[in-house]
């Protein structure tokens, strides 16, 4: 009778063994599947990034205001990014002030990648003008007030 008991405990700890292996495999699946989504989710930000970059970096280069006369402004990327669709809203400026561009892509799950900027008209026929601010730009400085501002809050 002693060994019968022996070998129905050894039964049950194998049985219980077996449901901790299931259970542990399971979460590794879990874990996996999940990075898996993650990286998918981060390799579509990394193309929707680079796909504003183009977009406003060809709206610079041409001027916001011969840009629209030469491209769509809505419709799907060029291949291999075709699964992508952007749209560029340029607000137009008074003379003398940058216009507001936005750049949105949309990928292929439905997320949108939005980038706001202002760009400066192109005057005259200078192909590469001078495009500097009328005072210098003291980026320590502001970022500094900015860091200060964020200490006062906390």
């Amino acid at each position: 009778m002693v060994k019968n008991s022996r070998r129905a405990f050894a039964l049950i700890e194998v049985v219980i063994a077996g449901i901790i292996l299931a259970i542990g495999l399971g979460s590794v699946v879990s874990l996996a599947a999940r990075a898996m989504m993650d990286q998918q989710r981060g390799e579509r930000a990394v193309m929707a990034a680079a796909l504003l970059d183009e977009l406003l970096a060809s709206v610079l280069v041409e001027g916001p205001e011969l840009w629209p006369k030469s491209h769509n402004l809505s419709g799907y990327c060029d291949a291999p990014w075709a699964d992508f669709q952007f749209q560029v809203n340029i607000e137009k400026a008074e003379p003398g002030a940058p216009c507001d561009v936005l750049a949105i892509i949309t990928d292929p799950v439905g997320r949108e990648f939005r980038c706001a900027t202002r760009i400066a008209l192109r005057l005259g026929d200078e192909p590469n003008p001078e495009r500097a601010p009328s005072e210098p730009i003291d980026r320590q400085e502001y970022f500094e007030s900015k860091n200060e501002g964020s200490n006062v809050k906390k």
